[in-house]
């Protein structure tokens, strides 16, 4: 959501006279997009402000994306040559907000809570005419919904981004249509939980319609995220596995496989219900010819957390065989229900449990990418990796890197954008390698 909300701010920018330049000490306007799911992006957001704070340039500083919207006028507080504060429902003001504050040099804050925010004359959360810079030309992100009314007691998210809203389907697939005429081949659907889409509008799910409406646009790749396990119909999962264009890779967070600790969590399944949509999504995948993987979410150290409890996790990880997972050690997020719960556990015996986490994951993403090895896919290229301008670097249907030699006499932007069909000879953890067909 941060990497569509920043191609949206450099969209407006751009449309307003502003050049994007490589360096901050480049810059006039300097614009950190920022999450407040983990501390580590609080630390991170405070050293790389400092760092601006004596450029030559002197360029206007401007925090935006949930930090903006947790801490407001606390910001520059705190900071105090930050110029500019902006929220995760205002978007489309930071122009007026950055023009102010270059006007007579004064600090602007602009927070505006979920209530409020219905009353803008611009709601930013389903704004998609506002002026874009794609990342890629050929991948857009495309908001279905905003907001959750989840609650899970480890998470700020609904305090920052709001309830649950979702757009029309019709509004949804006239931006994909209007997307693939730019020449888009992958697009993205974006929600903090995609499987409860047109709740709020519907009074039930219905995200396997939009899946089917996006994909009968003649969409080359169809991705989502995020799946919460709860929300996963049965009709999603069949749309999920019927649906040509969609990905066969599935984002579904589990973040433990203790049911005590989903339970503290207040995640709303079980991991033996878990497992049970796992294996649905399989059988409907395999009955469609598809070879779907698995991605989740895992965190370490919830309040609480045992030995048991940390070995059920390991056990459903082993089971499910995971292609990727992104593990996390449990931060503590100041106004959630889970900051109040004591834990007692010694930080070096949670250390040593994501480390053993991190290891099986790794065996796991191996082992689940030598099911490639000596295929052919089709791989759709970005450019040349960033370790090697000699390789050609792009990504699977799985979602996996691949990595191709550079044909001699080429150059990289003659395969940028396009899908090609890879030979798979070489299989790591993280990455597959192979030759043009």
């Amino acid at each position: 959501m941060n990497k569509h909300d920043g191609e949206r701010v450099a969209g407006m920018l751009e449309a307003l006279g502003a050049h994007e330049v490589a360096d901050a000490d480049q810059a006039n306007i300097v614009v950190f997009m920022t999450c407040c799911v983990r501390e580590a992006a609080d630390v991170r957001l405070l050293g790389q402000v400092a760092s601006l704070k004596n450029l030559v340039s002197n360029p206007i500083i401007a925090v935006g994306g949930c930090i903006g919207q947790r801490d407001g006028e606390k910001l520059v507080q705190q900071i105090p040559h930050i110029d500019v504060v902006f929220g995760t429902h205002n978007i489309a003001h930071l122009p007026l907000l950055i023009a102010a504050s270059l006007e007579d040099g004064s600090k602007q804050v602009e927070v505006i809570d979920d209530a409020a925010s219905k009353e803008l004359s611009v709601d930013i959360e389903a704004a998609t005419d506002l002026p874009t810079q794609r990342e890629h030309a050929w991948h857009a992100w495309v908001p279905i919904m905003t907001g959750c009314n989840n609650f899970c007691t480890y998470c700020v998210v609904p305090y920052v981004r709001g309830r649950e809203k979702s757009r029309p389907i019709e509004d949804i697939v006239s931006e994909a249509e209007r997307l693939i005429g730019e020449g888009v081949l992958e697009i993205t659907l974006l929600g903090q939980n995609v499987n409860s889409y047109g709740r709020d509008l519907f009074g039930e799910p219905r995200f396997a319609e939009v899946l089917r409406a996006v994909g009968a646009t003649g969409v080359k790749r169809l991705r989502f995220t995020t799946s919460h396990p709860k929300d996963l119909s049965a009709d999603t999962i069949a749309a999920f596995a019927e649906t040509p264009s969609v990905m066969p890779q599935l984002h579904l967070p589990v973040q433990s496989g203790s049911n005590s600790i989903l339970e503290a969590m207040n995640r709303r399944y079980t991991a033996e219900q878990y497992l049970k949509l796992v294996r649905a999504v399989r059988k409907a995948c395999e009955e469609q010819g598809k070879d779907v993987v698995f991605s989740t979410d895992i965190i370490v150290g919830f309040p609480g957390e045992t030995e048991a409890d940390f070995e059920a996790t390991m056990d459903l990880v082993r089971e499910v065989g995971y292609s990727q997972a992104f593990t996390f050690i449990y931060s503590k997020r100041e106004g959630t229900p889970a900051a109040d719960m004591t834990d007692d556990t010694p930080h070096e015996v949670i250390q040593q449990r994501f480390d053993a986490l991190v290891e099986l994951v790794q065996e796991s993403a191996y082992q689940q990418n030598q099911r490639d090895l000596d295929t052919v896919i089709p791989v759709l290229f970005e450019g040349t990796s960033k370790r090697d301008p000699k390789m050609l670097s792009g990504k699977s249907p799985k979602n996996q890197t691949v990595h191709v030699p550079l044909p001699q006499g080429s150059a990289a932007k003659d395969y940028a954008g396009s899908i090609c069909e890879v030979h798979i000879n070489e299989a790591k953890t993280w990455y597959l390698r192979g030759s043009l067909v």
